[in-house]
């Protein structure tokens, strides 16, 4: 399945409990604090901030929440639009967009709970919403600017399942599959009830320059352990001269998530036109408690990550 490019979504259900490799863009600092994540105690009320914002979303869902789906929560299912590029190029389009129009009637019955299973086999029960829920959720995220391309036609709906990012990493979920007219692609929409809803907080010219703060992309722990390792860019150790830098990290925990703050330690002081390729890092943070069904945020927007549980 393939990810379309849409705004961040989170989802949870309410009472339940992979690393990519990228290219990354060079990191030049013309000149970089000789510790990188800005003035500590303005971090640290950011990181609050973030648990304040999350702890609010779980209370309004109705507590605790052991799901919660992160990243895209809707699908494309095969990749060959048909063999007319142009047609193939409007559906990519419209997809993006949102801009569906169903040409049968869409089931609006709410279907029987599901099961979501972990790799680890763990499963949960969640609720389920209807496949016209699902139709208007899609529609809801995407662009909105279709620039005159033709809607994709909907032909029909049926619940399957379909592999997305939680914060307790890959799950199998339900998800509803809708067919498309003219195309063997089918687009799944996550099916799971009970949206839990994290608005990021808008720009604070008084806070912490976004550009200081380092956002973590993953993390893992173990079941009942207390380091939490999480995956963020950075130099690479061995890049020599100015560039090479290590990590420290810390944990500032709420009941429902942790927030992690990564500090960039330059090897050489000021790092003065260092152009190294980015690198996946990592660092630890030691945690009050074990994570539990706990979700971890990074610092820049408090929105969770993928985080794998080890044996």
């Amino acid at each position: 399945m393939s990810e379309r490019p849409r705004r961040l979504r989170v989802l949870a259900t309410v009472g339940l409990v992979g690393a990519a490799v990228v290219v990354a863009a060079g990191l030049s600092a013309c000149s970089s604090p000789s510790t990188r994540n800005g003035d500590p105690v303005k971090v640290q009320q950011l990181a609050q901030a973030d648990l304040a914002r999350w702890d609010q979303a779980v209370a309004a869902a109705g507590g605790d929440s052991a799901f919660v789906a992160v990243g895209e929560s809707t699908l494309m299912v095969g990749d060959d639009w048909g063999p007319d590029p142009e047609v193939g190029g409007n559906n990519k389009i419209a997809w993006m967009a949102g801009d569906f129009e169903a040409l049968v009637s869409i089931p609006s019955d709410t279907p029987p709970d599901g099961q979501v299973r972990w790799q680890d086999g763990s499963t949960r029960t969640v609720g389920l919403i209807s496949a016209q829920q699902a139709l208007a959720e899609m529609k809801a995220e995407g662009s909105g600017s279709c620039g005159g391309c033709v809607p994709l036609k909907v032909t029909g709906a049926q619940l399957a399942t379909g592999n997305f990012q939680t914060t307790h990493g890959e799950a199998v979920a339900p998800a509803w599959e809708f067919t498309l007219q003219g195309t063997d692609v089918k687009i799944a929409h996550l099916a799971v009830a009970h949206p839990l809803m994290v608005v990021p907080p808008t720009f604070d010219p008084n806070g912490p320059p976004p550009q200081q703060l380092i956002s973590i992309e993953s993390a893992t722990t173990t079941a009942g352990g207390l380091t939490l390792t999480v995956t963020f860019m950075g130099p690479p150790k061995d890049a020599g001269g100015s560039c090479g830098a290590d990590y420290s990290a810390r944990a500032v925990e709420s009941s429902t998530a942790v927030v992690v703050i990564v500090t960039e330690h330059p090897s050489f002081g000021l790092s003065l036109g260092c152009t190294a390729v980015g690198a996946w890092r990592t660092a630890d943070a030691t945690l009050s408690a074990p994570l539990g069904n706990r979700a971890v945020l990074e610092i820049t927007q408090g929105m969770p990550v993928s985080v794998t549980l080890t044996p």
